[in-house]
């Protein structure tokens, strides 16, 4: 009698090294520039599939109140009830839903983001996915970058102002930049 042997499921848990991972976020000011900010504290977990990416999952969150534009007054503003309420919304956080392959190290991402208490799904392309390398002190590291686009009014950051000479002093749309360093658990 012979028994089948399964192959061994090739799936291992990544931590996102906080200090060398950066969550940034920019949107327009006045229709005019561009205000960008990040947030700090970002935490979570990568479950990567090396047989099949397409089944890989990935989870992550930052302290709402660690947003920081350079500019006190303005993060008291975006931390209030205004824009992130960051007293009782303490956390934006993903969680993947579908991960697909578009070519080579290029992906796309697709979960639910949830800012303000509002869930929404986003996708995240997913570039330069690097492959896992050892460090000087004996860890295996992997990293990306990714980036999306959201509307923030979906997310019920509505806040705004009219200027004078006609439009408003926050745009809509907010880019979303992850550089993400993993730690092999």
């Amino acid at each position: 009698m012979s028994t089948l042997s399964t192959p061994a499921v090739a799936v291992s848990t990544w931590k996102i090294d906080p200090v060398h991972s950066h969550a940034e976020f920019k949107v327009k000011h006045m229709m005019i520039s561009n205000v960008k900010g990040q947030f700090k504290n970002l935490t979570g977990t990568l479950l990567l599939d090396e047989a099949d990416r397409t089944r890989s999952k990935i989870e992550a969150s930052v302290e709402t109140s660690s947003i920081d534009t350079r500019d006190p007054q303005r993060d008291g503003h975006l931390k209030s009830a205004d824009f992130l309420d960051a007293e009782k919304y303490p956390t934006l956080s993903f969680k993947s839903t579908r991960v697909t392959v578009q070519s080579g190290n290029e992906l796309s991402v697709t979960g639910d983001l949830t800012i303000h208490g509002v869930t929404r799904p986003v996708t995240f392309e997913v570039e330069d996915l690097t492959a896992p390398t050892k460090d000087p002190w004996g860890n295996t590291r992997l990293g990306l970058s990714a980036t999306t686009k959201i509307n923030r009014k979906d997310f019920g950051l509505t806040w705004n102002a009219t200027l004078e000479t006609g439009g408003f002093l926050v745009g809509e749309e907010v880019t979303i930049t992850l550089d993400v360093e993993f730690v092999k658990a």
